[in-house]
């Protein structure tokens, strides 16, 4: 180990020349580098082939169909199958997998802003919170009959509910949910999440449904934002427009949903091996850093404090750091546990969809949308 290094200076008058240690211990930041290193440099190659991949998959089918965050965490799954990662790759996908993406999800929030929502109109404003919590409840409901675990249950039903992977990727770390768990529901929700593209356009002959009234099915049914427009653009503009913005303010339920499941994590079953503990949790386990981060951000950005020009990147960013996330999160499934359990999710994500599109005809109805 390196010496650090001292900084000597000398000052005028009979003292002695004072020292002052500057702890500049370059042996450590290439510990620290070597240490992090192998993780990333892999999480960052499954990365790139998965953006590679999509970018052929838009090329030949002129749109990406399955997403690249939800390639790399297949591809990363099939890593670990075939090459199991030794310990010193640990450390890299363990910062990748959380530290990264609690930073985008902090970015996450300045995609949002209240000023969007309020156009859409209090009814259908509140209509969509009220089925979203509802939605909730019920896929949690269906989870646990299932006999899913408490987490991979709640993550489930965030991810049908709200926004499918970035929901799950935001609740996952409040209510300290592990990578198979994340892992399971992303894969299976994300995989619906294309049937459900492909399938709704065929839902408007059989329910008589204008643009509007379509829109809003889409933007309360489809996970992701690039889903919402790649299920409405081919039936119009308005369509694309209505589902978009339903669509957002769906997206903005994901705050308050996580801020509260950061006040019932305490309560839920340890995972095993874990340690019951009847004491209440500080404030900042209770209130994660980058809840309170997205919140501000969103904040920011309403006020107009965001500057437009940085809007790209910073969703450029979030999304990237979300793919490497998930890379790292695929490196760390077993799919041996995942065989176990994947025909419980799959039903259980399939009943809560099914749920859900009911709710939102149901308030379709009652709003009396045209």
């Amino acid at each position: 180990m390196e010496s650090p290094v001292i900084l000597m200076l000398r000052v005028s008058g009979p003292s002695r020349p004072l020292r002052f240690e500057a702890v500049f211990i370059v042996s450590s930041i290439k510990s620290r580098i070597a240490k992090f290193a192998p993780g990333i440099a892999l999480c960052l190659l499954i990365t790139l082939t998965a953006v590679g991949l999509q970018i052929v998959e838009e090329h030949l089918a002129g749109r990406a169909w399955i997403e690249a965050l939800v390639i790399a965490i297949l591809l990363g799954t099939v890593v670990r199958t075939v090459f199991s990662p030794g310990k010193r790759f640990l450390p890299g996908m363990a910062f990748c997998a959380k530290t990264l993406l609690e930073i985008a999800v902090v970015l996450l929030g300045a995609s949002i802003s209240a000023q969007a929502v309020i156009t859409a109109g209090l009814p259908l404003m509140f209509g969509i919170a009220a089925v979203v919590i509802g939605a909730i409840a019920a896929s949690y409901a269906i989870g646990r009959a299932m006999k899913l675990p408490q987490r991979m249950a709640i993550l489930v039903a965030c991810g049908n509910s709200i926004c499918g992977n970035s929901a799950i990727a935001a609740v996952a770390p409040v209510i300290g949910a592990d990578s198979e768990d994340i892992a399971s529901s992303i894969a299976f929700t994300a995989i619906l999440g294309v049937v459900v593209v492909l399938s709704l356009p065929l839902l408007i002959p059989v329910l008589g449904y204008s643009q509007s009234q379509y829109g809003v099915l889409a933007g309360m049914t489809v996970y992701a934002v690039p889903q919402v427009l790649a299920a409405t653009m081919p039936v119009g503009l308005l369509a694309t427009q209505v589902g978009t913005l339903v669509k957002l303010v769906r997206v903005l339920m994901l705050g308050p949903v996580v801020l509260g499941m950061s006040f019932i994590s305490s309560k839920l079953e340890p995972q095993t091996g874990g340690v019951i503990s009847g004491a209440r949790p500080p404030l900042h386990r209770l209130v994660p850093w980058f809840i309170i981060g997205f919140l501000g951000l969103m904040a920011l950005r309403s006020l107009g404090l965001v500057p437009g020009e940085l809007l790209a990147p910073i969703k450029l960013t979030a999304t990237a750091l979300t793919i490497i996330s998930m890379a790292a999160l695929g490196l760390g499934v077993d799919l041996r546990v995942l065989s176990k359990v994947g025909g419980r999710v799959t039903m259980a994500v399939v009943v809560s969809l099914v749920i859900l599109v009911a709710i939102s005809i149901t308030l379709i109805r009652l709003i009396g949308i045209a």
